[in-house]
């Protein structure tokens, strides 16, 4: 295959990632318009945003397994044309319950789009250096969709209604199937064994639970959820240890660079995707920006992240694999530190420059840990391999989200003034969010301005706290990579 073939098969993939990661920030922006439209209860508001999350997590296992079995190739197009399909389902839903349904479809396909584009990644691209240059792209992708989401979301939603932002994903897939049926050669693994189907339901019962439990962490019936999915979990262990084709390799968690980059992985996504979860909150309710100001004032991490993709390969392989992971993971920390001090002060340069090392360090994270357990594996099986990866990334999210916003939470409520002045149902508000408190004081007059300010400088002040601990976890992975990730340039030979 021709280099300038490649290059445009790289291009695709890189796309179908980027718009995944797009729709996972971009729904957050579209929820008061869609929900006022809609007239959905909070019941179902929370049902929308987490049933996403819960089918893509649950079948990226399987999904990762079945590109391995049927062919990459074949899956991502089919892939690729349901998410497109569920995204006109999404934005023409007549009700709450339509959407949440399009919703749990998007996921499913979502779970194919994953591990594939990966996967064909690791079988397209075998030489080693050229291989990591690849999948800094690939990775660029990912964390620029991210942070795009807000960015898009906002341009959108100031012109159009709620529904367009589920709708700008059809010409994207469009794009997406062009380039996959014209460039993307088949690949699959010549021996694959037979498929386990009680292996697949145990993936879903172990992971859904779970995921499912660090979202509503204050719900009575979370610890019964971990119970069960760890139940599922133990049983899913033991039964691939028994078959003889399994559906995950329980062998591959033997293997320091694939065991340690993937908890070196979960560790830096969930510092990560917990304290920027409510940056943009940060930006929007303490510093007053508007959604799209607050998208544009992110975009240093992302532009961060992108041009880091130009030299982690060179990195990676003057380096080796663990001091890259560990080295960049010191710079992220840095960033994260720089982050606490910045969001105490006013002006923008010190938060411009904590993104930017945030953004650096992630986008070699991110390549560094990905070529890493793709290097580690052969190439029948990259699937299975690549959804392991994206499990844990997913994971992480759920964790750091639910239990950073936790202490986030926690921290805020910890550092308001006395609310006795205000009314039961003010009061209320003021101790449930600080968007709930901005809306609840707004033309209250002196005290109730007095308030907020301080509301303001509460959810600062959590900010903060947050961003050393993220600081320090980070470190804590860092630490993690070099001591336990090899550093051996070219781990597959």
């Amino acid at each position: 295959m021709t280099s300038t073939r490649k290059a445009a098969l790289l291009a695709a993939l890189t796309l179908a990632v980027t718009l995944l990661a797009v729709d996972g920030t971009v729904l957050a922006l579209a929820m008061p318009a869609l929900t006022t439209d809609l007239g959905a209860s909070a019941t179902q508001v929370l049902w929308i945003g987490d049933v996403y999350s819960f089918a893509l997590a649950g079948l990226l296992i399987s999904m990762g397994t079945l590109a391995d079995r049927i062919g990459r190739r074949r899956l991502l197009l089919l892939g690729a044309t349901g998410f497109g399909a569920a995204s006109v389902l999404a934005a023409l839903a007549p009700s709450a319950g339509w959407l949440i349904a399009a919703r749990v479809l998007l996921g499913v396909a979502g779970a194919t789009l994953m591990p594939s584009t990966l996967s064909i990644v690791r079988n397209v691209f075998t030489e080693p250096a050229e291989r990591t240059r690849a999948i800094a792209i690939w990775s660029a992708g990912t964390a620029g969709g991210a942070a795009l989401g807000p960015l898009i979301g906002g341009a959108l939603l100031e012109h159009y209604w709620w529904g367009s932002v589920f709708l700008i994903n059809v010409p994207v897939m469009l794009l997406v199937l062009a380039g996959v049926a014209t460039l993307v050669p088949e690949s699959r693994n010549p021996s694959p064994g037979r498929f386990d189907p009680l292996s697949a339901v145990l993936s879903v019962a172990a992971v859904v639970p779970l995921v499912w439990a660090v979202k509503h962490t204050d719900s009575a019936f979370a610890l019964v959820a971990v119970v069960i999915g760890g139940a599922a979990g133990v049983w899913f262990v033991r039964r691939q240890r028994t078959l003889r084709t399994p559906l995950v390799d329980i062998t591959l968690f033997a293997r320091p660079a694939f065991a340690g980059t993937v908890l070196v992985s979960l560790i830096a996504i969930f510092a990560f995707s917990g304290l920027l979860f409510f940056f943009s909150q940060y930006l929007q309710l303490v510093r007053g920006y508007s959604p799209l100001r607050a998208g544009l004032w992110e975009l240093p991490a992302t532009i961060a992240s992108m041009l880091v993709a130009v030299v982690a390969a060179r990195v990676i392989l003057r380096l080796g694999v663990g001091r890259t992971l560990a080295a960049a993971l010191l710079v992220t920390a840095a960033g994260f530190a720089v982050l606490a001090v910045a969001e105490g002060a006013t002006g923008y340069a010190a938060l411009a420059t904590a993104l930017v090392l945030i953004g650096a360090g992630i986008g070699i994270t991110f390549t560094a840990a990905t070529d890493a357990v793709l290097s580690t594996v052969p190439r029948e099986r990259a699937g299975a391999a690549s959804a392991i990866s994206e499990m844990s990334y997913e994971l992480g999210v759920a964790l750091g989200i639910a239990l950073l916003g936790t202490l986030q939470t926690t921290l805020y409520r910890a550092g308001l003034p006395d609310l006795s002045a205000l009314s039961v149902t003010t009061r209320s508000a003021v101790a449930d969010s600080l968007a709930a408190a901005s809306q609840a004081l707004a033309g209250t007059g002196a005290t109730g301005s007095a308030i907020l300010a301080a509301a303001r400088d509460a959810f600062a002040h959590g900010m903060q706290v947050t961003s050393m601990i993220a600081a320090a976890l980070l470190l804590l992975s860092g630490a993690i990579a070099w001591k336990v990730i090899p550093s051996r340039p070219h781990l597959d030979r």
